[in-house]
């Protein structure tokens, strides 16, 4: 496993993330939760590094919600050395 998937693991396993507005709104449109970005997150691997924002590089993460059947993309990105911030959360169809 990356350094980097370990460092993101960590952050959310250690309760040091935060979600955005709108991960939280497109969690609500394809009725997943938190336990669901935790599961994705812990579960899955990274599939894109997106380095085209100056605010810093972003991480999509591609795993399986807690039924172990839906598959989800989150995208982080650390906003300080130790706190990683969910910027969206979608479900693959």
């Amino acid at each position: 496993m990356s350094e980097l998937l370990e460092q993101i693991r960590s952050a959310i396993l250690d309760g040091r993330y935060a979600l955005s507005e709108h991960a939280y709104e497109e969690m609500d449109n394809d009725r997943l939760d938190v336990l669901d970005v935790e599961s994705s997150a812990l579960s899955g691997k990274i599939v894109q590094t997106l380095t085209d924002d100056e605010r810093g590089s972003r991480y999509v993460i591609e795993g399986l919600a807690c039924d172990q059947a839906t598959r989800v993309q989150v995208v982080t990105r650390f906003v300080k050395p130790d706190r990683l911030l969910v910027i969206t959360v979608y479900q693959i169809r």
